[in-house]
């Protein structure tokens, strides 16, 4: 091939190329999606004739590597076209033409290029395994180069360049840090699929840092991979780490409506998109708000689930002192952006605490943070065409009030708080279908249940304090034991067959709820107050049975008893003591029996 004009057409085919494949394929008809991609390819394979042609000038590892940027062009081409054996053929062929010159700068990012191209090939192919093997070579290529050399290297379009058109060094470098940014992304994804989770996270981890330093990334995905990331150091009880990325994800995703999209003209349908990703978010940060809440009850409770006093105090004095160093400590290495979007997050950050909280105060803080998230997320997950995810929502709204409970000393407040719970619980119950629901249906009815199991526990302490019992806290307890063992009841009728004979084995996800809705029950009828003794009597007899089906069930079916252990041990006491109880009342009954 002549030295000038033939190789400045090569240089026009290759431009033209390239401009199909990533510009016009774009507008191709839905008749003829890949009609661009196909002219791309005719294109490309013209060069490769051109330049088989024999080849003035250059020498041969420039001439080798030119022929590999036109293998990877076609490889990723019939890759694109769904053309995947084709695909890898040619991309193994630019991986082989690149292998001596893999760390000069004239082949090192075209062959990180190819690598990344074979991993993408080979996980859609869902070979995970093989995808993992090209994507940690073209890791290990850039970080032998960056330490071996470190210049920027040629971008793969330059070999078709004139001179005039070569890029900055500054332009270079860019390119080739987003190339392994790519990288990065794919073997998060990677990691993720072969459930090595903490790898996963840290390279998702420095992906998103990496995309905000080089400015490559799209504002809505950069948003919901921090939110998702944020959810793994949640799983970790890292709320420092968590909060962090939340509130990055917040300021980052502020800038999806600041940028104009491509046509600048958004249509219904990525408005509908927009607020469905900022519910998303904003689900994320409920799940922050109730895990920070609920880990600091753990933290707190004595071995009968109230606040300690003691062990507040300790971890108030033991807050203060670590408080100052660990912040500092763990700051750095996981601060996401550059000063400006920093101060954004920092801002953000300081709405909503990431210290356990050890005090109602503190809890309430962080309780209506949760609270505020709830209502920005049902705006979009609404009960019509959202149904699962709207009763979700309102289910984690009902354990954040659950949680906040925990840290009122006043009973009658926090019987309030559980009322909450019960009045945005029971309507939705109230409007499903459990043939079509039925797990969100059970769910329900045992939260409800417990919570006016709860309610009913808070009532007779709050008796307890009164010289005598009225008849309005009589009323009130006997209701809500009622309402209690009615739900209770209708979990256990939901287990039943379509004979409505309740199951001889439970299954392992419902024995121990079904458990303790019949340990529940038995306690419940126990607490019922009347005045009329055979009516006491009856409750005493019920109690008993559902007492006993617990000790016979585990009887027969011994390995149910570690789900049960406490419950199990209370009830073979209340086996051994009832009876007895029994004939006392009916001797003071009939006295002359």
């Amino acid at each position: 091939m002549a030295a000038g004009g033939g190789w400045a057409a090569a240089c026009e085919k290759f431009r033209r190329a390239r401009a199909l494949s990533a510009v016009e394929s774009r507008r191709d008809p839905e008749t003829e999606p890949y009609r661009s991609k196909y002219a791309a390819r005719a294109l490309l394979e013209e060069v490769k004739q051109l330049l088989s042609g024999g080849e003035a000038g250059g020498e041969a590892g420039l001439r080798a590597v030119r022929r590999a940027v036109l293998e990877y062009e076609l490889g990723v081409n019939h890759a694109d076209t769904e053309e995947l054996s084709a695909g890898e053929e040619h991309l193994a062929r630019c991986a082989r033409l690149l292998q001596p010159h893999r760390l000069s700068r004239a082949a090192v990012a075209l062959c990180v290029q190819a690598q990344n191209s074979l991993g993408i090939l080979w996980s859609e192919r869902d070979e995970i395994k093989t995808a993992q093997s090209y994507l940690e070579s073209a890791e290990a290529l850039y970080n032998q180069y960056m330490k071996e050399d470190g210049n920027p290297p040629l971008d793969p379009s330059e070999h078709f360049m004139t001179e005039e058109e070569k890029l900055t060094d500054q332009e270079r470098s860019k390119r080739f840090e987003k190339t392994y940014t790519h990288t990065l992304y794919y073997l998060a994804q990677v990691y993720q699929h072969l459930e090595m989770i903490e790898k996963a996270a840290q390279y998702c981890h420095t992906t998103l840092k990496r995309q905000l330093e080089y400015s490559g990334y799209s504002p809505v995905e950069w948003a919901l991979n921090a939110a998702t990331l944020s959810q793994y150091y949640l799983s970790k009880q890292c709320f420092m780490e968590s909060r962090h990325c939340l509130a990055a994800a917040n300021v980052i995703f502020s800038q999806a409506g600041q940028v104009p999209s491509a046509e600048d003209s958004e249509t219904e349908q990525d408005q509908q998109d927009l607020r469905q990703r900022k519910a998303e978010i904003a689900r994320c940060w409920i799940k922050y708000c109730l895990n920070l809440l609920q880990s600091a009850r753990k933290l707190l409770e004595d071995n009968i689930g109230e606040l300690d006093p003691d062990r507040q105090l300790e971890l108030k004095a033991q807050r203060k002192k670590e408080e100052d160093e660990k912040e500092n400590g763990r700051k750095k290495a996981v601060l996401f952006g550059t000063s400006e979007i920093c101060d954004s997050v920092l801002a953000m950050e300081e709405k909503v605490s990431s210290a356990y909280p050890l005090d109602f105060q503190e809890a309430r803080e962080i309780f209506l943070v949760g609270q505020n998230y709830v209502q920005e997320a049902k705006e979009f997950f609404q009960v019509d065409g959202y149904v699962t995810d709207h009763i979700e929502i309102v289910q984690d709204h009902s354990a954040l009030f659950k949680v906040l409970a925990f840290f009122e000393e006043d009973y009658e407040r926090r019987c309030k708080m559980h009322k909450r719970r019960v009045d945005m619980l029971e309507p939705l119950y109230a409007d499903l279908n459990p043939q079509y629901y039925l797990l969100i249906s059970r769910q329900l009815q045992f939260e409800l249940a417990d919570t006016y199991y709860e309610m009913m526990d808070l009532k007779v302490a709050i008796g307890n304090r009164l010289e005598e019992l009225d008849s309005h806290t009589i009323k009130k307890i006997n209701s809500l034991a009622q309402l209690a063992i009615k739900y209770y009841e209708l979990f256990l009728d939901s287990l039943r067959n379509p004979d409505k004979v309740f199951p001889k084995e439970l299954e392992e996800d419902v024995l121990r709820p079904a458990m303790v809705a019949k340990f529940h029950i038995a306690r419940l009828y126990g607490k019922l107050i009347t005045s009329d003794g055979k009516k006491q009597l009856e409750n005493m007899q019920t109690s008993l049975e559902y007492y006993t089906f617990l000790v016979d069930y585990c009887e027969k079916h011994p390995d149910a008893v570690h789900a049960i252990e406490t419950e199990l041990e209370l009830s073979k006491e209340m086996v051994g003591l009832l009876p007895t109880r029994m004939e006392r009342l009916r001797a003071k009954l009939c006295p002359f029996i």
